[in-house]
């Protein structure tokens, strides 16, 4: 895809080294909603244009045909774009439109992985948000027991922090998601960075519902 000038100069300054998250999310403030500006940069299929285009799409545009395009594309990057490009495009698009929050409600068992992930990765963002929590938690770990074992890295994660979200805020939960957390193991051996949380369920459960407990 042949791209304009305008497009062309905005590529060669988000994509010259220097430029930083911070950055983008400027040029996104200036530039706000530009459909075909965004589609222009996600014709790059350069990581930083990517993530530009997730701030300026218009939402009201993103039909599923696009997004399964989108999701699609997304899978040409490795496992840490890829999983931040559909982090963005779901806190920036998907949670702004009513009708794309409905259709993310049946994408757990799409064939895209990418799709899958934004699936689990809003149900969690349901929780940490602040509002009471769905009525769904009790569906979810029959399905998070399942499956979460055999999935894809980028959508396992996903699926992991959402248990962690449901033993953080539902306490009737919170035995049933430590007990997934030691029966699979998942990032128990990871090495957490100081002051950072670790995805292991136990230990992220414990410090997440310590944290709500002393902020309450």
């Amino acid at each position: 895809m042949a791209i304009s000038s305008r497009a062309q100069k905005l590529v060669a300054e988000i994509t010259n080294g220097n430029v930083k998250l911070g950055d983008l999310k400027a040029h996104g403030k200036v530039i706000k909603k530009d459909h075909p500006l965004a589609m222009e940069l996600w014709s790059t299929g350069e990581f930083y244009p990517r993530l530009l285009a997730t701030l300026i799409f218009d939402n009201k545009l993103l039909s599923e045909e696009v997004l399964n395009e989108l999701a699609s594309d997304m899978l040409g990057h490795d496992l840490t774009e890829r999983s931040q490009l559909a982090d963005w495009l779901l806190a920036n698009q998907l949670t702004k439109d009513k009708k794309l929050v409905a259709l993310m409600a049946v994408w757990e068992g799409n064939s895209s992985p990418m799709l899958r992930r934004l699936f689990w990765y809003h149900q969690a963002r349901l929780r940490w948000v602040g509002q009471a929590p769905p009525g769904n938690s009790a569906e979810l770990l029959d399905s998070l027991e399942s499956n979460m074992a055999a999935e894809e890295p980028e959508v396992q994660w996903a699926m992991n922090f959402c248990a962690g979200q449901i033993g953080v805020h539902e306490p009737k939960f919170r035995a049933r998601c430590i007990k997934l957390g030691e029966a699979l193991g998942l990032y128990k051996d990871e090495h957490v960075a100081k002051n950072c949380t670790p995805s292991y369920l136990p230990e992220f459960i414990r410090i997440g519902w310590r944290s709500v407990s002393e902020g309450e």
